[in-house]
């Protein structure tokens, strides 16, 4: 028996706090980038324990303006995950840099550092690890190969917020750290990202970059405190954050330990439902880890369960039960396929998982009667 409406696939958490918050921000007459982005920007840097930030508009303009900050020219060449969404890709081609895939850990669907090491060349001049589903990648081992070849790191942490690594948090390995504040994050301002660095320097000109190369910003521009004159110092992007962006987040990231409970509890009711179906549910939360619960990822293969995944993807919905894919491997896709010659079968653990996961519901805004639906959906799926 299926439910009454659909429940959507990472729906948010929005609270009246958040609703006050942007009320005030439009009454304010400030829409644009201003207090309520540097209250943010001091927000989150405090969270991670870091004192560099800019808020931008996006995880990709994060990932983008980093790629630039770092120095990459173009045929320097990233070595980055073959399985992770697009725009990781995108945004190493838009800096000019050449982007090199390599395989990953089946067991952790991260990128795996051994393929990391075949893949290095003269030309190799930054790693980009993507935290998977909020599972932080080995970064002993990457961190080690960075420091023997003198490479750059720049953490895609879409998925990883919450995430740590041997109690230190992700995003302040590498030289960079990029977050996403997408509508199915665990921070939401509808479209928003974060970029966390080790110096004043790389966030001073991530800044300049993300606002047209301008030496101020908008607020210091029209602020009460009298126009100031700016320069244009750089060509740079349109990549700011709104303060109604920023309203969202402020209160976001307040409930964030709370909202990261709520995804635990629900993880753990997940693993005991599904773990005598005949899917692969994910690997045990190692005691060394902060895992973010951002996806949660079933493998359905066909041997075992007697469906195909894209069966399983129909009959979720058909049960109004909202599912994602994350993802296809990066070299399914066509465009990449004809730009670089890429080929799954290069990349058998990425096509692998890309050809049978399925990322169930898990928001914190899951009522215990969602969770009971969707545990309820799978096991028809499955058992027939």
């Amino acid at each position: 028996m299926s439910r009454d409406s659909f429940l959507v696939f990472g729906a948010p958490a929005i609270e009246e706090d958040e609703i006050a918050e942007v009320i005030s921000c439009m009454r304010s007459g400030w829409l644009g980038t201003g207090p309520k982005v540097a209250q943010f920007e001091a927000d989150f840097a405090n969270y991670k324990e870091i004192p560099y930030t800019a808020a931008v508009n996006s995880c990709t303009a994060s990932l983008h303006l980093s790629i630039l900050a770092a120095g990459l020219r173009p045929g320097d060449e990233v070595i980055t995950t073959a399985l992770t969404f697009c725009a990781t890709i995108n945004a190493i081609i838009h800096s000019g840099a050449t982007p090199v895939l390599a395989d990953v850990d089946p067991r952790t669907m991260n990128i795996d550092p051994n393929d990391i090491e075949r893949h290095i060349t003269p030309r190799t001049r930054a790693i980009l690890p993507v935290h998977f589903a909020g599972r932080p990648c080995d970064m002993d081992a990457i961190m080690s190969i960075a420091e023997r070849h003198q490479l750059k790191v720049i953490e895609d942490c879409a998925h990883a917020i919450e995430t740590e690594y041997k109690g230190r948090k992700a995003g302040t390995f590498g030289d960079f750290g990029c977050f996403s504040f997408y509508v199915t994050k665990n921070i939401v301002t509808g479209e928003g990202g974060m970029v966390i660095a080790r110096n004043s320097e790389d966030i001073a000109k991530i800044k300049i970059l993300a606002l047209h190369g301008m030496s101020k910003d908008a607020w210091s521009r029209f602020s009460d405190a009298g126009y100031k004159h700016y320069f244009v110092t750089e060509c740079g992007f349109k990549y700011n954050m709104m303060d109604i962006q920023a309203a969202i987040g402020i209160h976001q990231l307040k409930r964030v330990e709370k909202c990261w409970t709520r995804r635990e509890a629900i993880w753990k009711k997940y693993n005991q439902a599904f773990n005598t179906l005949p899917i692969t549910i994910p690997e045990m939360v190692e005691p060394h880890i902060r895992h973010a619960y951002h996806l949660y990822t079933i493998l359905i293969d066909e041997k075992k369960t007697g469906i195909s995944r894209d069966a399983f993807l129909d009959a979720m919905t058909e049960a109004k039960i909202g599912v994602g894919v994350h993802y296809l491997s990066i070299p399914e896709h066509p465009y990449y396929q004809e730009t670089f010659g890429w080929k799954p079968e290069d990349y058998p653990h990425a096509m692998q998982i890309g050809r049978q996961t399925v990322s169930l519901p898990i928001s914190s805004k899951l009522s215990d009667r969602d969770v009971e639906d969707v545990i309820a959906a799978v096991t028809r799926a499955i058992k027939g």
